[in-house]
């Protein structure tokens, strides 16, 4: 799936009921990602008031993650990247300092029957979710050098990403475990609240394992004082990884509320966007669902018991969508694989299901009101498209159609960038009178949604848009009155400025004129200026005049 393999993508092609119940286990997923993501950075970080209150603290920097993305995912998102680093370097460290002392001393055969073996694998398959992570990257990663249109193919780059996932699954998650194994479980160790076996100590601690590893193996391999310091590096670097992983999961979650909506799987209302581009309702549900989970369990192992149940279930859904799907170019022993491994998942979210009723009675909510969400939208939708369908039959004329086509002849090529009615529009119209020129109107709609899912599907109309409906139609009805041969341009996208400059160099237009920006200097900030970025990129052949 070079155009985005997630479960929504994948399983589309089997059904769209499938699509949506993938996509409904991942939001679950993802719900519990960013709440458990959340209250184990804060743990990490290990500040005691912090951890007295940690329920609150938790909702509170959801709530401020909410608030930064309200501007969008563009700078949020890029702090994953900038972490990537540290944290390599970090775990391999770690590794470094526990393998002199990896031993099989404390370690026992197991005592358990093969049922009690097997729900106990079933609990540590969480390492699994880097998996539905890099399927959902594919439709953003470069091409392979023997790719064509018809035919595209990421195989090359989505091995590159997907290699230090399962090395790290299996080798980094292997040796960390075992160093943790080859703890004594009887000696003695002394947390902030007195002496406690390290049995014990394990227990207490399960909440920032990685920095309490650190602190012994420091301890024991340099000293006191180098594992206490160890213990806040990894901590500090884990406190912000985490963090943007919970961050990571409210971006995902947004965009996928958002594509669903798009392909009338949910309400339309999912798809109205803020200023900034971001959809409005999809943000609350994506910070609100998690701070109702945190607040309701309370607890941080309540809470790790609901995560696997829908992350598995996802890529379930999504691993026997790609093996029981015929039309994918796919060869024989890799179909043979996937739907083995389909089969093992099944029976582990079987095994989840049955031996996690809290997991079970979670997803089956989350189930319950996006279906029901979803057949309200299947409900409504011939009434939206009849609606849908009368505006564009009014609004469509002989005369609208006729205004519509160039008369280059007459003179030169004015373009305005819309953003609302302005003056800079009737300025427009004046000089494209004066000068018997076409005058270009571009509105650009601006979308701050990531998600690597594919195209979006069809054509986008400006008709169908209410905020440039409005000016669009306004500028057609006056260019009619004035004599003007008006160009509506209309385009979505996640950089207005990137797509003004190259409408237009590809319409080869002599002037360019823009509005003074209104944004708020925090809006600026975070967002950046259109008007700076395209003063700063226009070719020196395109006269840029902005109007105040």
């Amino acid at each position: 799936f070079p155009d985005g393999g997630g479960v929504y993508s994948a399983a589309r092609s089997q059904g769209r009921l499938l699509a949506v119940v993938g996509a409904l286990l991942l939001i679950a997923d993802l719900t519990v990602t960013a709440a458990l993501s959340g209250w184990s950075g804060l743990s990490y970080f290990n500040i005691p008031i912090l951890k007295e209150h940690i329920v609150w603290a938790t909702v509170g920097m959801l709530l401020a993650m909410g608030v930064i993305n309200w501007y969008g995912p563009k700078h949020s998102g890029s702090f994953a990247v900038t972490l990537a680093l540290p944290t390599v370097i970090v775990v391999l460290v770690l590794i470094a300092i526990t393998a002199p002392h990896l031993t099989t001393h404390y370690l026992e055969r197991p005592h358990e029957n093969p049922a009690q073996l097997w729900v106990q694998f079933v609990g540590v398959i969480l390492a699994l979710s880097g998996v539905e992570a890099i399927a959902n990257l594919t439709g953003v990663m470069k091409l392979d050098p023997d790719s064509t249109t018809h035919h595209p193919k990421v195989a090359r780059e989505s091995a590159k990403a997907i290699w230090p996932v399962a090395v790290e699954v299996v080798v980094g998650t292997a040796l960390l475990g075992w160093a943790m194994l080859s703890l004594n479980p009887n000696a003695t160790v002394m947390l902030s609240d007195g002496a406690h076996s390290m049995r014990e100590a394990l227990h207490l601690r399960s909440e920032d394992t990685l920095r309490f590893i650190g602190e012994q193996f420091g301890t024991r391999s340099f000293g006191a004082l180098f594992g206490q310091a160890f213990g806040w590096i990894v901590g500090i670097v884990f406190f912000f990884l985490l963090v943007s992983a919970a961050n990571t999961a409210i971006v995902a979650m947004i965009g996928l509320l958002y594509m669903m909506a798009r392909d009338h799987e949910m309400p339309p209302v999912f798809t109205q966007l803020n200023r900034h581009g971001v959809p409005r309702l999809p943000i609350l549900i994506a910070i609100g669902l998690p701070v109702i989970v945190i607040v309701a369990t309370a607890n941080f192992t309540a809470l790790a018991g609901l995560y696997a149940i829908g992350v598995v279930g996802a890529i379930t859904v999504n691993v026997g969508s790609c093996s029981f799907n015929r039309t994918l170019p796919m060869k024989l022993h890799d179909r043979v694989l996937l739907g083995i491994t389909f089969v093992i998942l099944f029976l582990v979210e079987i095994t989840l299901a049955h031996t996690k009723p809290d997991a079970l009675f979670f997803v089956c909510c989350v189930l319950g009101v996006g279906l029901a969400l979803r057949a309200y939208t299947l409900k409504r939708s011939g009434i939206t498209t009849l609606i849908v369908t009368r505006q564009v039959a009014e609004m469509v004329s002989p005369t609208l159609a006729a205004s519509m086509q160039p008369r280059l002849e007459e003179g030169q090529r004015i373009m305005v960038a819309a953003r609302g009615i302005t003056p800079v529009l009737s300025y427009a119209l004046d000089e494209a009178q004066l000068r018997k020129a076409s005058l270009y109107v571009v509105f650009v709609k601006e979308i701050a949604v990531y998600y690597g899912a594919g195209p979006i599907r069809g054509r986008a109309r400006w008709q169908d848009d209410s905020e440039a409906n409005a000016i669009l139609s306004l500028m057609l009805k006056l260019g009619c009155e004035r004599d003007i041969p008006v160009m509506p341009v209309y385009a979505m996208s996640d950089d207005p400025a990137a797509t003004i400059l190259d409408l237009a160099a590809t319409l080869g237009v002599d002037f360019l004129m823009i509005g003074t920006s209104h944004r708020l200097t925090l809006t600026n900030l975070l967002r950046g200026n259109v008007v700076t970025n395209i003063a700063a990129q226009l070719p020196d052949t395109i006269r840029l005049i902005i109007y105040g």
